[in-house]
């Protein structure tokens, strides 16, 4: 198991998708979310991530080709 922690950048085209949800849904991976702020033009978001490295790559990989930005920090 690794411990990453990422910033999530969201566009405003995708504020009616439940971004965060679908990431706990359809990965292994633990989410907890340190600080977030949305609006009607876009989100950002700190989470602590835990599980498999493959997985969380695969995860991070997903949410980019969405066209979510992704930093890790």
């Amino acid at each position: 198991m690794e411990d990453t922690r990422i910033e999530l950048f969201i566009p405003g085209e995708l504020k009616d998708e439940p971004v965060i949800c679908d990431m706990l849904k359809n990965f292994s991976v633990h989410i907890k979310i340190i600080e977030a702020s949305f609006s009607s033009e876009r989100g950002w978001a700190l989470l602590d991530l835990r599980g498999e490295k493959s997985e969380v790559d695969r995860m991070l990989d997903h949410l980019r080709k969405k066209g979510i930005s992704v930093e890790l920090r």
